[in-house]
């Protein structure tokens, strides 16, 4: 399995695209989030991900920097549809808000044409904590995040005896720990540098330093932790910067990706 990181940047990024990635089987793909705007097409187009190889589909939260570029995906995947050339269903994972605002933007900005699709081809599944699912061959596990901002949603994927968590865009809350703990991969946000804290006021947020990532990720047993959703002042040494600050508060395998790192997972 790899992942493919097609952004990595918070809602105010220019250097950078918006966090979101996919995970990969050979020649399927599993998207996660849509970033803001139609940049995700040509960077799928220039990572060579087919949107005919994408069947799956998940949305974390409402965000702008998350839900409009899926608004993208679904105007082109309904097109192929509409054109013949996308073969299968689209099934598209998120909370029950989330599905009746996609509806609604949806119904507002796709010619009807396209619209025709939806509920017969593409088709929402609205997910809830603990529901299972079956994508990639892996058994996938939503869970509520418990966000204060807006209602937000991960998951855990298991593949045989390994584990991923993927923790949306807010500091994984203690309750959940039991979940996510000894995961060999960990995706969590990391809006900052620590000793940038009064800068980018991460707390006021509602995201992380990257010292905070790394020593919530020391404690409870992570293998190898990839941080991401972050500012883009530093984009050129940001990698460099992180890791810096990371490496002394986590043990294990630190990861920050530039967009369109690939990483082999399991």
């Amino acid at each position: 399995m790899k992942l493919t990181m097609l952004g990595t940047g918070n809602a105010s990024v220019t250097k950078c695209y918006n966090t979101c990635f996919t995970l990969s089987e050979g020649n399927e793909y599993f998207l996660i989030d849509g970033g803001g705007g139609n940049g995700i097409l040509s960077i799928l187009e220039e990572e060579n991900i087919p949107m005919t190889s994408i069947h799956h589909v998940f949305v974390s939260h409402g965000h702008t920097d998350h839900v409009l570029g899926i608004i993208w995906i679904l105007r082109i995947i309904a097109q192929g549809m509409h054109k013949g050339s996308y073969e299968g269903n689209l099934k598209v994972y998120c909370h029950k808000e989330l599905r009746e605002m996609l509806d609604i933007m949806c119904n507002m900005m796709l010619p009807k044409k396209f619209l025709k699709f939806f509920g017969d081809r593409i088709m929402f599944t609205e997910v809830i904590d603990g529901q299972e699912e079956e994508i990639l061959g892996c058994k996938l596990r939503f869970m509520d995040l418990i966000s204060p901002k807006m209602k937000q949603f991960g998951f855990i994927l298991e593949k045989e005896d390994k584990k991923l968590a993927f923790c949306g865009d807010v500091p994984l809350k203690e309750s959940l720990v039991p979940y996510v703990q000894g995961s060999h991969w960990m995706l969590h946000e990391a809006f900052c540098l620590y000793e940038e804290r009064d800068i980018f006021k991460p707390y006021e947020k509602e995201h992380s330093t990257v010292k905070d990532a790394c020593e919530f990720g020391e404690r409870i047993g992570i293998k190898n932790l990839v941080l991401y959703h972050t500012e883009d002042k530093h984009i050129k040494e940001r990698k460099a910067l992180y890791v810096k600050e990371g490496k002394p508060y986590f043990s294990g395998n630190l990861y920050v990706p530039d967009d369109r790192d690939v990483l082999e997972l399991f």
